[in-house]
């Protein structure tokens, strides 16, 4: 038996980022997919209902999957998923958040608000849940899946209301990573960062429903080879630098993430702060309204403080976040900190 052992789900993103950053480390592992076989193993083990779960030599089971990414990666530095570069090492922070917490509802909408992606849904988790096979009287069971899923598109913000916004933000965000891959093996050069395990696991999910995946094959060529690549991915190079980056790299934080996910994330930490159970957040596009996330704010939290700690010494970083009209984001926690003294 293998030190670490994984139980996931292949249609988990989170579980596929994490497999993912253990190939990439060269870490021996189990993967044990969760169904009902293994289900007394993963309750045994478990404090939340969901995947991925990770056992460990030497720490305590987790179940985050950002938190398993960072004691990985101080347990085997090389080859290393952290750019040198400190502006690079935030921005790649920044991105792997946008795509846990607003990609994936992106994600959510395609896969459960579409009825015929929900349908083949429906299907694969019942498959996987009976052990990799269809069973006999699966019409119904699957049904009921699907239905309790779509149910639930409310409480991630994949409302009706919400679906033009997630589903332009996505498209958005697609293509221009796309034009960003042309020339860039990974998303900070020649080896992946934190943000090339999120953001692909929530891609690669989509390639699995038909809707999202017709048209990021038609329109996003380099980002679906991207996705197969990062199933097991290897390092093929050093990170870039900044200057090689921005070109392609800024529109992605100028265009999309700044308008969608950063006033999002504030507003929704915000919430959280006050304990209001729902909030509004002002995009560009218009208002975004959702139940609180208090996970969601705690994971931006996490990122603004690396982000602001990182502002203090990184004059390249405040740079790249005040052109990309991000940076504003990340100094109301300065100013709040001045008013409270």
């Amino acid at each position: 038996m293998s030190a670490y052992r994984l139980f996931g789900a292949e249609t988990s993103p989170y579980s596929l980022k994490v497999r993912a950053f253990l190939r990439y480390k060269g870490i021996a592992f189990e993967w044990i997919t969760r169904s009902r076989e293994t289900e007394t193993d993963f309750r045994a083990l478990s404090r939340i209902a969901t995947v991925p779960l990770l056992v460990s030599p030497d720490r305590p089971v987790s179940q985050e999957s950002t938190r398993m990414l960072f004691a990985l990666e101080a347990a085997q530095p090389e080859p290393s998923a952290t750019p040198e570069d400190p502006a690079l090492a935030a921005l790649s922070l920044i991105l792997e958040d946008y795509g846990d917490e607003w990609l994936n509802k992106c994600m959510f909408q395609q896969r459960w608000g579409n009825k015929p992606d929900r349908e083949q849904a429906g299907l694969r988790a019942l498959v996987q849940l009976s052990g990799g096979k269809r069973p006999r009287a699966w019409k119904k069971p699957s049904v009921q899946i699907s239905e309790r899923m779509a149910d639930r598109l409310p409480l991630v913000g994949a409302s009706p209301e919400n679906q033009p916004v997630l589903d332009a933000s996505w498209r958005r965000f697609a293509e221009l990573l796309n034009t960003h891959l042309k020339a860039h093996l990974f998303i900070f050069g020649g080896r992946p960062a934190f943000a090339d395990f999120s953001l692909a696991a929530q891609l690669q999910q989509m390639l699995l429903d038909p809707t999202p995946a017709e048209w990021l094959k038609d329109r996003a060529p380099f980002v679906v080879a991207w996705c197969e690549n990062m199933d097991d991915p290897k390092a093929g190079g050093p990170f870039a630098d900044m200057p090689a980056l921005e070109p392609t790299l800024a529109p992605l934080f100028a265009e999309e993430v700044g308008k969608t996910y950063l006033p999002w994330a504030k507003a929704n930490a915000a919430a959280a702060r006050t304990g209001a159970g729902q909030f509004s957040a002002t995009l560009e596009s218009g208002a975004f309204e959702q139940s609180t996330q208090k996970h969601a704010a705690e994971a931006f939290n996490a990122v603004d403080r690396y982000v602001s700690r990182t502002l203090k010494d990184s004059r390249t970083l405040e740079v790249f976040l005040g052109e990309t009209h991000c940076l504003e984001v990340f100094r109301h926690a300065e100013k709040m900190a001045k008013s409270d003294s």
